[in-house]
């Protein structure tokens, strides 16, 4: 499923690095958080599986903005941050 420009969405407050070895492109910090869709980047395989040599489905990628209020409590220059997620670490809202 592609999520579409302007859809709110929340990153799983996931953490898969306490159940063993992984390779994560989730920043922490942003864990939990509600952000929105800015773009879908296309589709990739997955770097988590890649890292390990599995074999990798590829999942959407997209830009995702966050207010800097809801991940900083304001503390921070620009008034939006904008990050790469992978379409399996979120949720739409």
């Amino acid at each position: 499923m592609t999520l579409d420009a302007g859809a709110t969405v929340r990153v799983k407050d996931d953490w898969p690095e306490a159940r063993g070895p992984v390779h994560i492109r989730t920043p922490h910090y942003i864990r939990g958080r509600t952000g929105t869709i800015v773009r879908h980047l296309g589709d990739f395989p997955n770097p988590e599986d890649l890292a390990f040599a599995r074999p990798a489905a590829a999942s959407p990628l997209y830009h995702v903005a966050f207010p800097m209020t809801g991940v900083w409590n304001g503390q921070g220059a620009p008034d939006e941050l904008l990050i790469e997620l992978y379409g399996h670490w979120l949720d739409p809202v």
